[in-house]
């Protein structure tokens, strides 16, 4: 990965083999950023989605492998009570089975990069936004401070 940073926001191009997510907070730690809002496209080799399902209270996964465009990547990075970063992300990916384009989308756990993705980070300016724990989902949303 390489990246620079022009005014406030990082521009990234995350190369072969690596992975996106992890990218972007590797970023944000580097720079600082508490909190920050991303999005993105690029070719992708393997992608792990997921669909949140309220009636069992877990996501359910999908594995994506083969050529992936990534044709939108939109989330955030927030910090929770001790400074660790997390990342919530959805993705839309244009995909062929058989002789079907497809296009596959939902909560990213891990994207991995065929040949580039090109990513720009832009912190939160002036404030912090921080994670708060949903027991019930088991997730965290957005805490305002």
């Amino acid at each position: 990965m390489e990246y620079r940073k022009y005014g406030e926001v990082c521009y990234a191009r995350i190369d072969r083999g690596e992975e996106v997510i992890s990218s972007i907070l590797d970023v944000c730690r580097k720079e600082g950023f508490g909190s920050a809002t991303f999005s993105g496209i690029g070719g992708c080799s393997s992608a792990e989605i997921q669909t949140f399902i309220p009636e069992e209270g877990a996501f359910e996964t999908r594995q994506l492998t083969g050529m992936l465009e990534l044709v939108s990547l939109v989330g955030n990075v927030i910090s929770d009570e001790q400074g660790e970063l997390h990342s919530h992300a959805h993705a839309a990916f244009a995909h062929k089975e058989g002789d079907a384009h497809c296009v596959s989308a939902g909560h990213v756990k891990s994207i991995t990069i065929s040949y580039t993705a090109e990513i720009e980070i832009r912190p939160i300016v002036g404030g912090l936004i921080m994670m708060k724990h949903d027991p019930e989902t088991g997730t965290g949303f957005w805490d305002f401070h």
